[in-house]
């Protein structure tokens, strides 16, 4: 009998010894979190809540939640336009990463690791040096508006620049690591004897693509949607180098309300807008998706 009571006393004892060193472990991630993500949010909350004061870029606090009505009435065009402009953008960057993430997953051989390394090449330029380029390219100087002339596609008076069409080019190419890497991790662990069952199974290459290769794929596909549509919808680079005054997404308006106006208050409020609106869409997503495995 003491044996058994020494042992779940032996047993207490380095369970809470255990507990004490998952907290310390965890101390770290927590005091992060606390400093860069919590704090942060609160004072946006504060920020958003206060009216101006007797000076220029002087608020008071007033604790005014009617700021965020306001905010959104105000901006509702901006606020629509980033969230279809991310959209499009998305959809265009998953019609070519996936065939991209296909063919370097499962036709690319010994040149696999060359092609990943041309899919992230990008990110060793700047991201304002690629917007600018994207400029260049679509520019009535340069080589794809001087092809589409050539070929009779477009007039000398057309413009690709300046438009929505090369905001959302800019944003769908910008991301398309983002969405290209998640879909070949998921299509990388297919094993290609379960696409080959499929076949002996007399279905054709579209049935064994829908019944097969899809399904195994969508924590793909969800964690490359969410890394891309995510960042473009708050993105003004694209939109403030490629658009025109028509074209301003949500992140330009936030950006010379910091910046420019310095009206923090309605900065704050349309970040924090955002940042709600991204969460219950991903949420939506997620769950309408069936995946809650991302990678």
């Amino acid at each position: 009998m003491a044996a058994v009571v020494r042992a779940k006393a032996s047993a207490t004892t380095s369970l809470r010894r255990n507990n004490k060193l998952a907290y310390f472990l965890l101390a770290p991630g927590l005091l992060w979190l606390a400093i860069f993500f919590v704090a942060p949010i609160l004072t946006l909350v504060s920020t958003s809540t206060k009216v101006p004061g007797m000076g220029i870029g002087e608020f008071d606090q007033a604790w005014r939640w009617a700021n965020y009505w306001d905010a959104l009435v105000a901006t509702r065009a901006q606020f629509f336009r980033s969230f279809i402009f991310a959209t499009i953008a998305t959809l265009i960057a998953l019609a070519i990463a996936y065939p991209l993430a296909y063919g370097i997953a499962f036709k690319s051989g010994k040149y696999k690791n060359i092609l990943l390394v041309l899919v992230v090449a990008p990110f060793f330029c700047s991201f304002i040096l690629r917007v600018i380029a994207w400029k260049q390219i679509l520019g009535q100087e340069g080589p794809l508006f001087r092809l589409l002339l050539d070929l009779h596609l477009v007039s000398a008076t057309t413009r690709l620049t300046a438009t929505a069409g090369a905001v959302v080019i800019g944003l769908a190419y910008n991301f398309l690591p983002f969405m290209t890497l998640p879909l070949y991790s998921s299509l990388e662990r297919i094993d290609p004897r379960t696409l080959e069952a499929s076949g002996d199974l007399y279905a054709n290459a579209w049935t064994t693509f829908r019944k097969v290769t899809l399904p195994l794929s969508m924590p793909g596909v969800v964690a490359g949607t969410l890394l891309t549509f995510i960042p473009a919808t708050g993105d003004f680079v694209n939109a403030e180098i490629l658009g025109n005054p028509g074209t301003t997404m949500l992140g330009n308006v936030i950006n010379a309300q910091f910046l420019n106006t310095l009206n923090y208050p309605l900065a704050a409020t349309l970040s924090f807008i955002l940042m709600i609106a991204i969460l219950i869409i991903v949420s939506v997503y997620i769950r309408r998706s069936g995946t809650e495995e991302l990678v």
